[in-house]
């Protein structure tokens, strides 16, 4: 089960979910998970870049996710 740590900015959509463990085998499982139980997360998902296990990724979504992975999600910082 993978670790999914969502930031504070989430919170006032999710209910001040912050921290849940998921069964998804990839990225995409999971975003189609969070889509399910909180629709109001698509735009934010969309727009947020994502760590898992450390490695930050932009577009993760044929990333596979162990059992004990760690999934972050941030806000996207554009260069300019």
């Amino acid at each position: 089960m993978a670790r999914v740590l969502l930031p504070d900015s989430f919170s006032a959509v999710t209910g001040d979910v912050r921290e849940l463990v998921s069964r998804a085998l990839t990225y995409r499982e999971l975003t189609t998970e969070l889509q399910n139980r909180w629709p109001q997360l698509t735009e934010l998902i969309a727009r947020s870049a994502v760590a898992i296990d450390g490695q930050i990724y932009q577009d993760a979504f044929l990333e596979p996710l162990k059992n004990d992975s760690e999934v972050v999600f941030m806000a996207r910082i554009e260069g300019g």
